[in-house]
């Protein structure tokens, strides 16, 4: 990451030193004009906020996936989110919102990194298969979403930072036409974004 930083730093300084150069009418002398200093420390600030945001990203993720080993929950990167996929067999019963104490031992790993890392919010979204009406696995889904949300804040994580959502059978992640596809369709994912 501090490459990436020094790597824009040399590329800014040598385009100002190229481009941004004006001869000064009263002393003949060669300056840098102000517009290109102006944009050559925005983009340094920019090059150097984004890779703190990378890192501070990078440290938690290590942390989360230390804290999820062997407990079936994936945590994968896009980007600078970090998604946590809890599935139907970690976190609740068939056709529950209930917690299973697995799920809720799970969520105090999950809690304690989130609190060390305020500065990220945490999007829960529940999911289900594609078995039964609509509207029941709608608000099947939301409830789910609601009770990993209360889960946290619960462990101590600030409520502010927290926003759920039931997608029901949306976003499948595998076919719905094996029990072992729907199983993998019926979860909850936690995103975690910069603030």
């Amino acid at each position: 990451m501090k490459k990436r930083v020094y790597l824009i730093a040399a590329v800014v300084s040598g385009a100002l030193a190229v481009s941004g150069c004006t001869t000064n009418p009263y002393t003949g002398e060669r300056e840098a004009g102000k517009s290109a200093i102006g944009a050559g420390l925005d983009s340094l600030v920019g090059a150097a906020l984004g890779g703190g945001v990378g890192y501070y990203m990078d440290v938690q993720e290590a942390k989360l996936r230390d804290k999820m080993r062997g407990t079936g929950v994936s945590v994968t990167r896009s980007g600078d989110n970090i998604i946590l996929n809890m599935p139907n067999n970690v976190t609740f019963d068939s056709s529950s919102a209930t917690l299973k104490p697995a799920g809720a031992n799970t969520l105090t790993g999950v809690a304690m990194v989130l609190k060390e890392y305020p500065k990220t919010a945490v999007n829960v979204i529940g999911y289900t298969d594609s078995t039964g009406g609509h509207d029941l696995n709608m608000r099947l889904s939301q409830q789910r979403a609601d009770s990993v949300a209360s889960a946290l804040i619960t462990q101590g994580v600030d409520a502010s930072r927290i926003r759920t959502q039931g997608l029901g059978p949306a976003n499948p992640i595998a076919s719905n036409s094996t029990a072992e596809g729907k199983a993998q369709n019926r979860r909850v994912e936690i995103t975690l974004s910069p603030l």
